[in-house]
């Protein structure tokens, strides 16, 4: 998987772990991947769900430490 873009949100709460989501999708293309890196677990399933909701792919949700949870979205419209 090719990812064209990655964002480090761990420290933020909810809403700014979304905001900072949504703001980095929106400088992207249709079709490309942005990778997230968080450390708020409830962001780790709001996120994803909120990116569906907007119309994009959810690719990924992956816990990768007891702390960190990596999340990949493909954008899929504008």
């Amino acid at each position: 998987m090719q990812v064209d873009k990655r964002i480090n949100i761990k420290g933020l709460v909810c809403p700014y772990t979304f905001v900072k989501a949504k703001l980095a999708i929106e400088d992207m293309e249709i079709g490309q991947v942005l990778e997230i890196l968080l450390d708020y677990e409830e962001a780790s399933r709001s996120i994803p769900k909120s990116m569906e909701d907007h119309g994009h792919k959810v690719l990924k949700v992956e816990k990768i430490n007891d702390t960190d949870w990596i999340i990949q979205v493909r954008k899929e419209r504008e």
